[in-house]
């Protein structure tokens, strides 16, 4: 089981009219900025079998940008495990639930920092998780609960393969 924590691109400062938080967009330039770096790490990342994303705006609209710079051709659901204010372990039902397949989650900082280092064993992920960055994890087996590092992937800066 591999594992793809993404925070969601930049987005839009502006809180539109009327609505909340939840409503900011992307911007523009994140839209073309996360598309290509997702396209980057398509092979790298080979099929997943699910896409999970937060329900705010910004994170479905990142999430639907992965799906189509990585070819995917599975699910794509918002998940409330995923918004801002949910601690790390309300995804853990949702891993357990789909351990058989690969699954990227789509959601915000500080939480998908915080959720590396917990399915890690760390205090704290020792890299700052910008938008648009990608962590990937992979657990060996269906029933360890640690998790592997594979690769840490910030727009515009090379891909790490360790992290210190």
């Amino acid at each position: 089981m591999r594992i793809f924590l993404v925070r969601h691109g930049d987005a839009d400062a502006e809180i539109p009219e009327g609505l909340g938080d939840e409503a900011r967009a992307l911007t523009a330039k994140a839209r073309a900025n996360t598309a290509q770096h997702f396209a980057a790490l398509a092979e790298r990342m080979g099929p997943v079998g699910l896409i999970l994303t937060s329900p705010l705006v910004r994170t479905v609209q990142t999430a639907q940008i992965l799906s189509f710079a990585t070819k995917h051709e599975g699910l794509l659901k918002a998940h409330r495990c995923l918004l801002p204010d949910m601690p790390v372990g309300a995804v853990e039902p949702v891993l357990a639930e789909h351990a058989d397949q690969n699954l990227v989650l789509v959601g915000h900082q500080p939480s998908m920092g915080a959720l590396a280092a917990h399915l890690l064993g760390m205090q704290s992920f020792p890299k700052p998780v910008n938008p648009g960055t990608v962590i990937a994890l992979e657990r060996a087996d269906g029933e360890s609960p640690a998790m592997k590092f594979l690769f840490y992937a910030a727009p515009g800066q090379q891909v790490l393969d360790v992290i210190q």
